[in-house]
């Protein structure tokens, strides 16, 4: 969880300084990393229980243990035991399927072990909430590749670097508990006004009609929400906030009766939220004005719907500045980019 070199003295974690370095007479000779395991890995330790008990591990539920867990040791060990113990009751004449590990899944990031909360608690350490701000946000604004705090928040494990060397959550199970914490803070601060509407008619969302009552909690709740502001975690995350604050309302609107997804890694530029319904996917993009404009956003949410085999989406742009008046800032507009219907949604 943390390197010798980040104690403070006293014994209390803390920002790293130079009277806060650990004692030379304190010798550490070096440290070591246990790095995650691969899917075949993750294969051979499953198939060890299988030789000692029968019980078997299909190969679905191992690609899905991977999906979840990206390896990490702790994960996947805890995925095979919620199944195994705590959902089979030791029942080792039945197999272990995907649903079932998705199921292990969803019970680990709604119970939040122990250790899981410790990772949350990191999110509350100013030097980790900057660079997560910037992977929640998938800020344009990169970390240095050399910056210390960097360094540190994949030392702990919380992120890793993909493909184009950006940063985003280590593995699913991390992304889903690091969003939905926030978000749950958020819905019980903030979201309590919330107007009970009927928002489907069985077989799609009237997702305009829940955009347009954002933009109105939006513009009433924008006035008070700086008192609110200091209640939850995502008061330290400056970039991401209005992202988490559309996403708690989604999701409290939803009432759990969809399936709201997240994207966010460094270097995108954009927070995309999927919300899934009826086997159809909802795609919206958030921006700030103030990082790009509004054409560079159409091309790269053509891109999103265009991938995913979608006609419509939802473009969401936040304007923070303080001099712009509410009529200006509040505004919808409807264009075709590229044969692509796409709702621009200003708030």
């Amino acid at each position: 969880m943390r390197d010798i070199r980040d104690y403070q003295v006293n014994g209390h974690s803390g920002a790293r300084s130079t009277d806060s370095l650990a004692s030379p007479f304190n010798v550490k000779k070096n440290a070591l990393t246990l790095s995650s395991f691969t899917i075949d890995e993750i294969r051979v330790l499953y198939s060890q229980h299988t030789e000692e008990s029968g019980q078997i591990f299909e190969n679905d539920a191992v690609e899905r243990a991977w999906y979840w867990s990206e390896g990490q040791p702790w994960l996947v060990n805890a995925l095979a035991f919620e199944v195994v113990v705590n959902i089979l009751k030791n029942d080792f004449q039945k197999n272990v399927t995907a649903q079932l590990i998705d199921d292990a899944a969803e019970r680990l990031i709604k119970n939040r072990d122990t250790r899981i909360e410790s990772l949350l608690e990191r999110l509350k350490e100013p030097r980790v909430a900057r660079v997560m701000d910037s992977v929640f946000a998938s800020s344009i604004n990169y970390i240095p590749s050399n910056d210390d705090d960097r360094r540190y928040c994949l030392d702990l494990g919380l992120v890793k670097l993909n493909e184009k060397f950006e940063l985003r959550p280590a593995n699913a199970i991390y992304r889903e508990v690091m969003g939905r914490v926030i978000t749950d803070e958020i819905q019980e601060v903030l979201l309590k006004t919330i107007p009970e509407f009927n928002w489907t008619d069985g077989k799609s969302i009237y997702m305009n009609e829940i955009l347009r009552e954002f933009q109105k909690f939006w513009r009433k709740g924008a006035l008070s929400f700086p008192k609110h502001k200091q209640n939850f975690i995502a008061s330290l995350y400056d970039e991401a906030l209005y992202s988490f604050i559309l996403e708690a309302f989604l999701q409290r609107l939803l009432n759990s009766k969809s399936v709201v997804s997240r994207q966010f890694a460094e270097g995108r530029g954009a927070f995309d939220i999927g919300i899934i319904f009826q086997k159809r996917e909802y795609i919206i993009e958030v921006k700030l004005k103030d990082h790009q404009t509004e054409d560079s956003s159409l091309e790269q949410l053509y891109g999103y719907l265009d991938t995913n085999g979608e006609n419509e989406g939802w473009l969401i742009i936040f304007d923070r500045s303080l001099d712009r008046k509410w009529e200006d800032k509040i505004y919808w507009n409807t264009v075709k980019y590229n044969e692509k219907i796409i709702h621009v949604v200003g708030c």
